[in-house]
């Protein structure tokens, strides 16, 4: 049974795959992040089928990245005998400029010391084990398929015979030894020296990569790795990010939050393309934001939440029922019906990150005319929505609420829309919203805050004090030094934060109280201390939360408040980065949008 999340995770901006602190591969999905799995012994540790290495003897077992990369070293070691399982996949540019990152994993068996004894134990279970999948060895590779249902596929190729992985037989590694599982067939020869080819080129890759990381003054190292787990996050043929690789990791034992996070939240994008323009990677930025300006172009009124990874707007739901969850911990989820949900807060996510685009990339006229053209279109639908109810930030799919984030968002989109305007020389709609700008932020002022608390809440009314509050300065809605914000962090800090751990909020929702914290509430409330002046305070709860990841340096959505157990999809982009802003904060650098620098290539 799994314990922990003591996962590293591999990738290669086409899917990725989760391997165990001992050496199994227990998730994995293929050809891309969002297909059926191969692998889910994290789903289901009977039935959800895996790839591990076992070992005759005992030995001690340690695990780590190669340096600044995204490949994984788990190191097998006694007295007599050592060896290395390296795990990647395969990703680097070819000699014509394109990206190689086939669906494809490579594992390395490399002797260190003596002729270790092991034994592998290959059981994909194709389609999420939704049916049986049978073996078929044939000349240059073993052949895994589905004989019901939605046909699936897979080949291993390996210089071990194939029946003594088939049997499970023990072997003796005299020599190095490779596997390489491909979900496509091979059009070229496989062998130990093509796989320590494609292991240099990708080493290559990566370590080239993480250099263009600018340099800090503390946490470079936290940094890096954050930044190359958001780099397995994006998905190559259109540059979105995904907010996990996993689906259904509950956020807490026993409890039905189980969600599958294979998919793009629009709420992530500013945030998201702040930071990778912060650390240094600006085409990464970009990437992303054509995706989002791509899913939502033109004026339309159907502006979704979230999407799939080519840009899919309908994501059903299903439960699998035939698999028992994260430590037996169900329903497992595909699909997220949280995409049909009405969440205010959206526009003004986008209109935040056009702001950026147009401050930090030079535009085609065009671009820059479609841009203003959907700017104009989003802040008619501000016009109209800002003042109705919705399900807010956490997506709560029961009653709707006036949210205050929700409503302090519309302001964020109203500011940015005049910001925008003024940048492209029309005043007149700058005028125009600044109306509405002050009387959306007058009415935050009056119905979002509670008197008898001091405190900004989660929604108008209400005395309960939710975590998205501390992002009020953040967004540039009220200044730091503000008594009212200052009071709402205090406030927050006091009732949310549990041992130096937040919780998003505490009272009740669709599915009871919240047991365990968000993690990235812990690094709002970090960013939102300093701010405030308690810089100690910030530091020392961001050196303990440092603690708190596992073994690679890795985090989840959720944290146990008691048992520090991570919880929640993983590794959470969203956490990772709270941690890259918190860590660019301590370190003095909190950058501001200058607005004179935008500029458009004239045709």
């Amino acid at each position: 049974m799994i314990k922990n999340l003591n996962y590293g995770i591999i990738g290669n901006c086409r899917s990725s795959a989760l391997v165990s602190d001992q050496g199994s591969i227990d998730w994995c999905c293929l050809p891309d992040p969002d297909s059926p799995a191969v692998f889910a012994r994290i789903l289901d540790f009977d039935r959800g089928g895996h790839f591990s290495i076992h070992t005759q003897t005992e030995y001690a077992i340690t695990q780590k990245y190669e340096g600044n990369t995204n490949i994984l070293v788990t190191l097998f070691a006694n007295e007599f005998n050592s060896f290395e399982i390296i795990d990647f996949m395969p990703r680097y540019k070819t000699e014509e400029g394109n990206y190689y990152n086939s669906p494809e994993i490579y594992r390395i068996l490399k002797v260190i010391r003596g002729k270790p004894v092991i034994r592998v134990e290959y059981n994909p279970k194709l389609n999420f084990a939704t049916d049986e999948t049978k073996h078929e060895i044939h000349k240059h590779y073993i052949k895994s398929f589905t004989t019901k249902g939605r046909y699936e596929s897979i080949y291993l190729y390996t210089s071990i015979p194939y029946t003594q992985i088939t049997e499970s037989q023990w072997i003796e590694l005299a020599t190095d030894a490779y596997f390489l599982l491909s979900y496509n067939q091979k059009l070229i020869v496989t062998g130990i020296r093509r796989a320590y080819l494609e292991y240099y080129r990708t080493l290559v890759y990566w370590l080239n990569w993480s250099n263009r990381t600018k340099l800090f003054g503390s946490y470079q190292q936290e940094i890096i790795r954050s930044a190359l787990v958001l780099k397995l996050l994006t998905f190559q043929k259109t540059g979105a990010i995904i907010a996990a690789s996993t689906t259904s990791i509950p956020e807490a034992i026993g409890e039905k939050r189980n969600w599958d996070y294979r998919y793009c939240w629009i709420r992530d994008s500013s945030m998201i393309i702040k930071i990778l323009l912060d650390i240094g990677h600006i085409v990464s930025a970009e990437r992303f934001l054509n995706f989002l300006l791509t899913v939502n172009e033109g004026k339309h009124e159907d502006i979704q939440i979230m999407y799939g990874i080519r840009g899919e707007k309908k994501l059903e739901e299903k439960v699998l029922k035939h698999l028992a969850g994260y430590q037996n911990s169900g329903p497992v989820r595909t699909g997220n019906s949280a995409y049909i949900q009405k969440q205010n807060d959206i526009y003004g996510i986008l209109i935040d990150a056009i702001h950026i685009s147009l401050n930090r990339f030079p535009s085609t006229l065009d671009t820059a005319e479609e841009l203003w053209t959907f700017v104009r279109g989003m802040i008619e639908m501000v016009c109209s929505n800002w003042f109705k109810p919705d399900r807010g930030i956490w997506e709560i799919r029961g009653e709707s609420k006036h949210f205050v984030f929700s409503k302090m968002l519309s302001w964020v989109a109203v500011d940015r829309g005049c910001k925008i305007a003024r940048m492209v020389k029309k005043q007149k709609y700058a005028d125009a919203w600044s109306e509405l700008q002050e009387k959306i932020k007058n009415d935050i002022l009056v119905n979002g805050w509670n008197p008898d608390i001091k405190s900004f809440t989660q929604s108008y009314g209400s005395r309960y004090l939710d975590a998205s509050a501390l992002l009020m300065e953040d967004y540039g809605f009220i200044e730091a030094s503000d008594p009212m914000y200052i009071n709402t962090v205090l406030n927050i800090k006091e009732n949310l934060c549990k041992d130096g751990m937040m919780f998003r909020y505490t009272n009740r929702d669709d599915f009871g109280k919240p047991h365990n914290s968000l993690i990235i509430c812990t690094f709002w409330l970090i960013n939102s201390l300093w701010k405030i002046g308690d810089r100690e305070e910030a530091k020392t709860l961001f050196e303990k939360m440092l603690k708190l990841s596992n073994h690679l340096g890795l985090f989840s959505e959720h944290i146990d408040v008691k048992t520090h157990q991570l919880l929640g999809n993983f590794p959470q982009g969203y956490s990772h980065l709270g941690l890259i802003q918190s860590a660019l904060i301590l370190n003095g650098i909190n950058p501001e949008i200058e607005e004179s620098q935008f500029t458009f290539i004239k045709p």
